[in-house]
């Protein structure tokens, strides 16, 4: 019998693989995960069964990859356009947790002591290409 549907990607939370559902739904694409509750109950799992997995089927493939391929792995501002790194001005900017004071390395502390999501950490951008950090 042959296979009906195709992995086109895995992500290490179901929050990722939820967004990319979304869009893919949202263009009339019907799409399957997989994995999602035995990561969700316990997100250390995600690499022992190779993350959650998106699948469309067949006839499918193509147009979900070039949705997918359409939308971009970094952060915008909130004109949904790139940001800029201030520094090189590239486009590869991510947002990134950091801590570089007091009050967010103690929050780290105390969230891992009692082994907890930490509750206070100040994020900023980070570029991909010249590593350069701004808010």
């Amino acid at each position: 019998m042959e296979e009906q549907f195709q992995l086109i990607g895995r992500y290490q939370y179901s929050s990722e693989a939820i967004i990319y559902k979304g869009k893919l739904e949202s263009e009339g694409i019907e799409v399957y995960i997989r994995d999602n509750n035995i990561v969700d109950s316990n997100p250390l799992y995600s690499n022992a069964v190779g993350g959650i997995k998106l699948f469309v089927k067949n006839e499918d493939v193509a147009k979900a990859q070039i949705i997918l391929s359409e939308v971009s792995q970094y952060s915008l501002d909130d004109n949904n356009q790139l940001i800029k790194c201030p520094k090189c001005n590239a486009e590869q900017v991510d947002m990134v947790t950091s801590i570089k004071d007091v009050k967010s390395f103690l929050a780290f502390l105390f969230s891992v002591l009692i082994i907890f999501i930490p509750f206070y950490s100040k994020y900023k951008y980070k570029c991909q290409s010249c590593k350069f950090e701004f808010n």
